[in-house]
């Protein structure tokens, strides 16, 4: 019951702090005329890619890290320590191929994804293991996996599909990993 209360909790977190997040993207600053020419040079689905996937990428970090320090699970801590290693290398090659592209990425999780950590992080023992399991292992990396897929298919920059599609079956084992974690830590 209380995980359910949590989640619920984290949602409506999540769509208030949506609504902060749009109108503070309206006052964005415009960017650089260099950057902005660049970046027009690729298609709207390609850049939503971009952002996507580095807010999940830092997302399923913080979450991690977290969980290196609260979890006395030797499973999640295990979890996490891979996920913190294959996020933090799959996100330097990002922002490498962000940078070619003249696009700079987002350097922290969603605004939602931030409310789910925070909400985590007041979490302790099988129930941090279980939430942990739940939505940074399972829900995250399902979301991930769709994300790259899709844009694997879809993308209009060929070095975009190709990153895509190179990550996609490493997220997919990730899913698998989490999948099984998430098992284990609700026995």
């Amino acid at each position: 019951m209380t995980l359910r209360i949590l989640t619920s909790a984290v949602l409506a977190a999540g769509s208030l702090t949506l609504c902060a997040g749009a109108m503070a993207q309206a006052s964005a600053p415009a960017p650089t005329p260099m950057q902005g020419a660049a970046t027009q040079k690729l298609a709207g689905g390609d850049k939503d890619f971009l952002e996507n996937a580095a807010q999940a990428g830092h997302a399923e970090i913080e979450g991690s890290k977290l969980a290196e320090t609260k979890s006395a699970n030797p499973d999640v801590k295990a979890f996490a320590a891979q996920m913190i290693k294959d996020h933090t290398e799959v996100g330097a090659e990002l922002d490498a191929l962000a940078a070619r592209k003249g696009y700079t990425p987002p350097t922290g999780p969603s605004i939602v994804q931030t409310a789910k950590i925070k909400t985590l992080g007041v979490l302790s023992g099988t129930h941090f293991d279980k939430m942990y399991a739940s939505q940074i292992g399972v829900s995250a990396h399902e979301d991930a996996v769709k994300l790259f897929q899709e844009t694997a298919g879809k993308a209009e920059d060929p070095d975009i599909k190709a990153f895509a599609a190179k990550n996609a079956p490493a997220l997919e084992h990730h899913l698998e990993m989490a999948r099984a974690l998430q098992q284990k830590v609700e026995k």
